[in-house]
């Protein structure tokens, strides 16, 4: 085993470490959440799977991008949520139900909407693009289904050990992501930066931004719901768009460093804007009744 594929195998092992975690903590509840509640589900597959590929398109038009950098947008348009987005969602405010059922919701139907999509925008460009059923239900319960369950399983039967277990078992899967990730990022930083000043900075923040904003709003009037479907708008799996632009375009070398490129931005940004969802939530310290003093 090389070093390329040893930090691969540690990235995957991160990501099912992860999702096990959020898997401690949730319920069978969690998971049906979205099968109970159609009109949330309408909503979040509107702004997720066709306001994103038409917002990918339209900044293909707009923007003199990269033939690289159309093709990760749009395969990050019709990608899942990633598997790390439970955490992500409930440090901005949202609630565990919302994003949990969101997560295995938009992960099943992917299996039929990813194919669906691409035909679609293929025929709208011109070019044939295509992804099998086969690739993305292998992708989908590796890394996010089973891990998920098994968690929710072991809490079921044993939810003394379970509730011992999420919080370092969460700490060594982001420990492990980090380090896996790093190299990652070190080894393709010099073609992100190759695509910095053409329009793709700009193209990608525009893209993010689209995804906040209409998830913010398509996830009202719901406060908590609203914030969970903006960040799982603007963040996609990088994984499964990788695999979907190279099972298309694979003499494209650029695609991955505008994908990690996209990822950055998106995750400023979203830093960003959590924080201006906690200061929304957080009552301001005037509020607060002092204690009172004697002789007050």
């Amino acid at each position: 085993m090389n070093l390329t594929e040893l930090i691969v195998l540690v990235l995957k092992i991160s990501i099912i470490l992860n999702v096990v975690a959020v898997g401690l903590k949730a319920v069978p509840g969690d998971v049906t959440y979205l099968a109970r509640h159609p009109r949330e589900l309408g909503r979040a597959l509107l702004s997720m799977n066709v306001i994103m590929p038409l917002a990918a398109l339209a900044l293909g038009m707009i923007f003199d991008l990269k033939p690289a950098v159309k093709i990760a947008l749009v395969a990050l348009s019709v990608s899942p949520i990633p598997p790390v987005f439970p955490k992500k969602a409930l440090k901005a405010g949202g609630t565990q139900e919302y994003a949990i059922g969101l997560l295995v919701a938009v992960g099943i139907l992917a299996v039929f909407l990813i194919p669906i999509t691409m035909d679609l925008v293929g025929r709208t460009v011109g070019i044939a693009l295509r992804m099998r059923m086969e690739s993305v239900a292998g992708l989908v319960l590796s890394a996010t289904l089973l891990p998920l369950l098994f968690g929710i399983t072991v809490r079921w039967f044993a939810p003394a050990l379970a509730e011992r277990a999420a919080k370092p078992l969460g700490i060594l899967a982001t420990a492990l992501l980090v380090g896996s990730g790093l190299p990652v990022l070190v080894g393709s930083f010099h073609n992100v930066l190759s695509l910095i000043g053409d329009g793709t900075l700009l193209a990608a923040s525009a893209f993010a931004l689209v995804g906040f904003f209409a998830g913010h709003l398509l996830g009202k009037p719901n406060p908590e719901n609203s914030r969970v479907l903006a960040i799982a708008t603007g963040s996609r799996h990088p994984g499964m768009a990788a695999a979907i632009a190279h099972a298309n375009f694979p003499e494209q070398k650029l695609v991955l460093p505008a994908i990690v490129l996209y990822v950055i931005v998106c995750g400023i940004l979203y830093a960003l804007i959590s924080a201006v969802f906690r200061r929304a939530v957080e009552p301001p310290l005037e509020s607060v009744e002092r204690p009172r003093t004697r002789g007050s």
